[in-house]
């Protein structure tokens, strides 16, 4: 029961759709203009870097807050509370129900996800992941390469550093959504028409 109530918490912080937000600062509804994607990559490429910013630390910071939130209630299961919280701030970014159900792609979120375990259980999970995803963004230029690379480390770190069984199903679970998430980039990569990091939107 509690995990539900984690993830419900989660969804709620996670319905706080940050790139919508921001574009509405900007005057700019993000989901008429260039990916139409309510995440990091179209905020920056559409609104320029300060706002791409504040978007990956705002969506950062909701799956922070709806982790520690949910590891303060539940301290008995602290970390499994935690993680659920996680997982809903995802669903939560990805699916608004306010918004049609059409967020981002959850990548920042996993991140903040990623941050949160890491410093509260295994500081070594958030290297391994940080290395890969961001190197390879920055190395190919395709953002999407190293989102979906670092979807992938997630639950193989996690079960290389000995987490409980649990653990690693919750990020192979998040990690799998978000691959869905990016099939349109695979394809994209696939067909060699993906827009690198840097280019305006084709």
């Amino acid at each position: 029961m509690f995990r539900l109530i984690c993830m419900l918490i989660g969804y709620c912080i996670g319905c706080i759709e940050t790139a919508h937000v921001v574009g509405k600062l900007w005057r700019v509804d993000l989901r008429q203009h260039g990916s139409g994607n309510l995440g990091t990559t179209n905020a920056l490429r559409v609104l320029g870097k300060k706002a791409g910013a504040i978007v990956f630390i705002g969506d950062i910071m909701k799956s922070v807050i709806a982790y520690l939130i949910c590891r303060a209630i539940f301290k008995d299961d602290a970390i499994v509370a935690g993680l659920f919280g996680s997982v809903g701030a995802v669903l939560g970014h990805n699916f608004p129900f306010y918004l049609n159900f059409k967020g981002g792609k959850g990548i920042a979120v996993m991140i903040g996800m990623t941050a949160a375990l890491a410093f509260t259980t295994d500081i070594r999970l958030a290297f391994p992941n940080a290395i890969i995803g961001f190197g390879l963004a920055f190395g190919t230029r395709y953002v999407s390469v190293g989102s979906l690379a670092f979807a992938v480390t997630l639950p193989i770190s996690c079960f290389l550093l000995g987490f409980e069984t649990e653990v690693v199903l919750i990020t192979l679970g998040v990690s799998a959504l978000a691959i869905w998430r990016h099939r349109k980039n695979i394809k994209n990569l696939l067909n060699g028409t993906e827009n690198r990091f840097g280019s305006k939107k084709k």
